[in-house]
């Protein structure tokens, strides 16, 4: 196991226990995140802050992992963040009330680091996903479903066998 992989486990873990310490002892104090939901994050106490609004909105979260990669600085977690909606989530645009609906988000990290220390932190989920499991919008794919690959006549079925365009 290399530094990247062992410091994204040192993370994942100091989220589920909500160690806001150990969060910050992990990030250079110029890392950078980038969210779907927010605007970007720069330094090891923005970290801090943006990972922890998910355990205080979730306090039993837990990570169920689906595959783990490292390849030289860089470690990718992949799997579903669990957990009850019992806290307020902070959002750009505003706060979001408890609903008490249970989540199972699909989400991917990627994780770059340097000298002993995250540098860059990208944070991958469906924002749609998110609010429909927490009852707040409605979607076409239903609540907690993994979409299946996308099929039809823009998407051939086998490589090579796709007509020339017309």
């Amino acid at each position: 196991m290399g530094q990247a992989r062992e410091i994204m486990d040192r993370i994942t873990a100091a989220v589920m226990a909500g160690d806001r310490e150990a969060l910050r002892q992990s990030y250079a104090p110029d890392a950078e995140g980038e969210t779907p939901d927010a605007p970007r994050l720069s330094g090891a106490e923005a970290m801090a802050d943006y990972l922890l609004g998910f355990t205080r909105a979730f306090p039993d979260a837990s990570f169920e992992s689906t595959a783990k990669h490292e390849a030289g600085n860089t470690a990718i977690d992949e799997g579903y963040f669990v957990g009850t909606h019992t806290g307020v989530l902070s959002a750009p645009e505003g706060d979001i009330e408890p609903t008490g609906r249970t989540l199972r988000l699909r989400e991917c990290d990627v994780l770059t680091v340097a000298n002993g220390l995250a540098v860059a932190h990208r944070f991958y989920y469906d924002q749609l996903d998110l609010l429909t499991q927490l009852g707040l919008t409605s979607s076409d794919t239903g609540a907690g479903t993994v979409p299946q690959p996308r099929a039809g006549a823009d998407r051939p079925s086998q490589v090579g066998t796709a007509e020339p365009p017309r």
